[in-house]
């Protein structure tokens, strides 16, 4: 979307998911080390926010972070695809008080202001055109 390209969504768009900024799984594994044994030894951990969000949700998040206001392409859906994904961030949050210090659409914008950094530039010739 930041080159301008069209995003492809399969399905429609509709399925959800608990997207996460890699800093919660961060704070989560240093918390978790920190934390009593018995809190933490031989268990396993959701690390996400607790949230879902649409992929169009996120396709309208992305518009307004990265100005595009091109069309969005939909694509069959593809077999075996979940539809819907939520972490339960309970158990977390009991063993050493896990909280996410990034909610989904900051994590976003933050991603794409990286993006921003490191992108090539578009230019007139590209792709071999004059």
């Amino acid at each position: 979307m930041l080159a301008g390209e069209t995003p492809t969504i399969y399905g429609d768009g509709e399925q959800s998911r608990d997207f996460t900024f890699i800093q919660n799984v961060v704070h989560g594994n240093l918390l978790a080390s920190e934390a009593p044994a018995e809190n933490v030894s031989g268990k396993v951990f959701n690390l996400a926010t607790g949230n879902r969000i649409t992929l169009n949700q996120t396709v309208e998040i992305l518009r307004k972070a990265t100005g595009y206001v091109g069309e969005v392409r939909y694509a069959p859906e593809r077999g075996g695809d979940v539809k819907h994904s939520l972490a339960d961030i309970r158990l977390a949050k009991e063993s050493f008080a896990y909280e996410p210090l990034v909610q989904f659409k900051e994590g976003l914008q933050r991603t794409v202001a990286w993006y921003r950094t490191v992108a090539k530039p578009v230019s007139a010739g590209a792709g071999g055109e004059q």
